[in-house]
């Protein structure tokens, strides 16, 4: 399927500081219910526009849009789809790089960190801050206790909080880390090494950082790029139904503004719990 855009305040005025934001959702992946880029990314634009209608939201679905000129002036870009091989941003790194440098923010979510090893996964990683790395991070299914947030605008608002998703660990972040702040940090259970060796569920380095030196995890993180522009990684989101969580909805929205340089209510970006029939109706059809 071609990429679609939406752009759903085309009537609408804005003033010299409107914040445009841009969602790219990949083909949806996984069963209903899981790894809902598609609805995932039209449920936090729409989330967005309820709290900050002023805002400016450009949602594609199903792939990378085919007109560059539609990224440009973008605030920030929030990415959701599959990783790996076949990756959609591997192709358009060098118009990402012209925009970031520019100053434009970068949000990815969960699947959208993997990005095979390599210059393309170092390309990726100086634009995100971090990503995962086979055969180094891993990912599997469990539930932090997140109980202290540091001191920082994507974290207004937002309340400890505990939820069960598929939270990658052991992530790989730039070298130079001292621009990274480490948002959500839970040492895991040791539960969450017990599958067997393989590039994504359990490795030697993992296992010495959580069971051995115990040292705990960034499962979420805001970068500030050298060159001026921001970033936020988010590991979890293969549960489409999460979004329920205030908090866990919250900072993803705290963080579009954050990395769009908008100010971020003292309060967060407050909108209403969704029910159960808002979610469903933004999941991919059964099998």
């Amino acid at each position: 399927m071609n990429a679609s855009a939406v752009k759903s305040v085309a009537q609408e005025k804005y003033t010299s500081d409107t914040k445009k934001i841009v969602f790219i959702a990949g083909p949806d992946s996984h069963g209903k219910g899981e790894h809902e880029y598609n609805g995932g990314v039209t449920f936090l634009a729409r989330k967005l526009k309820e709290a900050l209608p002023e805002t400016d939201t450009v949602v594609f679905h199903n792939g990378w849009p085919k007109d560059p000129a539609v990224l440009q002036k973008a605030s920030t870009i929030i990415l959701f789809c599959d990783g790996a091989e076949g990756h959609i941003i591997i192709p358009h790194l060098a118009e990402v790089e012209s925009l970031m440098n520019n100053g434009t923010g970068f949000i990815t979510l969960h699947f959208t960190m993997e990005v095979p090893k390599g210059k393309d996964a170092d390309r990726f990683r100086d634009l995100a801050g971090g990503y995962f790395e086979t055969n180094w991070s891993v990912n599997p299914f469990w539930t932090p206790q997140i109980k202290e947030l540091p001191k920082h605008p994507v974290t207004n608002g937002v309340k400890p909080f505990a939820i069960r998703d598929e939270w990658y660990y052991h992530m790989r972040f730039v070298k130079d880390d001292k621009n990274i702040t480490p948002i959500l940090k839970v040492l895991p259970p040791d539960s969450t090494l017990s599958r067997p060796e393989g590039s994504h569920t359990n490795n030697v380095y993992v296992r010495a950082s959580v069971l051995q030196n115990k040292e705990p995890q960034t499962i979420a993180w805001a970068y500030e790029r050298p060159n001026g522009g921001r970033a936020f990684g988010f590991t979890g989101g293969h549960v489409h139904a999460n979004w329920q969580n205030d908090s866990f909805r919250m900072l993803v929205l705290n963080a579009i503004v954050w990395t769009a340089k908008g100010k971020v209510p003292s309060k967060g970006v407050r909108t209403t719990t969704p029910d159960l029939k808002e979610l469903e109706l933004l999941t991919k059809p059964a099998k």
